[in-house]
């Protein structure tokens, strides 16, 4: 993980080192004490909680030299604020707090390469899984850019914002590119940046993208998201052909199969066919379509690939 160095030169003098040390610890408490309180913060705070110290320059005051602690507290704090608020009933989710809180440890941290990373793919989840702003995610990583000389990851990660949430393709194109050209860029993003372009976003495109992510990052969490997304995609391509076969079945019979045994007889299956995640699928009895059960892990299914161009951000529900 890149991370900046706080300097304590000029700060710890002799006969106050103690003070100063004592000082930091009981500011690092004060910011563990928070993290737990966020916890369990239904029952003490109202719904949409409380930041109490936004000024990234304030806290660095008070950090006292020891930035780079203070900005994994704080980031311990968005991690648990943000899987706090996904545990919640969908109707009092709220992730107000998230941006500005990726705001305070990138600016304690510039060079918190996974806050802006990950920061940046919860920032970009859409409502109730996330605040669904992908605009803040990429003001955020834009930030890493300025701050940690043109890392290509960001640049990357950029695009894939315009791609994947936004399916603008056009600029999401030209943000492959730039990534391209970055020092200790792969091989094979500027190809990426010619197919995006060429083609936008259809379903091969998309897992492309997926699996050079997986296989170009050393962050498992990242990974696990895109192999995720790897098998929604499977799922779709599954779900493409089942409902095919269910439409031959109703031309053939003249009414729409209502329950997989009457289709899977039909259509000589052995069987309940299962998603990529092991759940059986869904038939809707009044259409007869074919569908991804609500239980799944995988989901809700992405949505399809638009026409190129910039689609509305989503927001929170008021």
């Amino acid at each position: 993980m890149a991370r900046g160095h706080g300097s304590t030169e000029g700060i710890l003098k002799p006969g106050n080192g103690h003070l100063w040390i004592a000082m930091v610890v009981l500011f690092a408490a004060s910011i563990g004490l928070q993290a737990a309180r966020d916890r369990d913060r239904r029952s003490f705070e109202p719904a949409g909680g409380m930041l109490w110290l936004q000024s990234g320059v304030t806290v660095k005051r008070l950090a006292l030299g020891y930035d780079t602690v203070a900005a994994d507290l704080y980031w311990m704090r968005a991690v648990v604020y943000y899987g706090g608020q996904r545990l919640h009933d969908v109707s009092s989710r709220n992730y107000d707090l998230l941006y500005p809180m990726l705001d305070l440890v990138t600016t304690l941290d510039p060079r918190f390469t996974v806050a802006y990373r990950f920061g940046a793919i919860f920032l970009t989840e859409a409502y109730p899984n996330g605040p669904g702003r992908p605009d803040l995610s990429i003001a955020l990583l834009e930030r890493g850019i300025e701050r940690d000389g043109g890392r290509w990851e960001y640049m990357h990660d950029i695009g894939f914002v315009y791609y994947w949430w936004l399916q603008d393709y056009v600029r999401a194109a030209e943000w492959f590119e730039r990534a391209g050209k970055a020092p200790g860029a792969p091989t094979w993003l500027p190809p990426l940046a010619a197919t995006t372009l060429a083609v936008g976003g259809d379903r091969q495109s998309s897992r492309t993208l997926w699996q050079q992510l997986r296989d170009s990052t050393d962050i498992d969490w990242i990974r696990r998201n895109a192999e995720h997304r790897l098998r929604q995609l499977d799922a779709m391509d599954q779900l493409d052909q089942l409902n095919a076969l269910a439409e031959r079945y109703a031309a053939r019979e003249g009414h729409v199969a209502q329950a997989w045994p009457e289709l899977a007889r039909g259509l000589g299956l052995p069987g309940i066919p299962l998603d990529p995640a092991g759940v059986p699928f869904t038939i809707n009895p009044v259409t007869g379509r074919v569908g991804l059960a609500a239980d799944s892990p995988l989901a809700p299914l992405p949505s399809e690939p638009r026409s190129p161009g910039t689609v509305p951000v989503p927001r929170r529900p008021s």
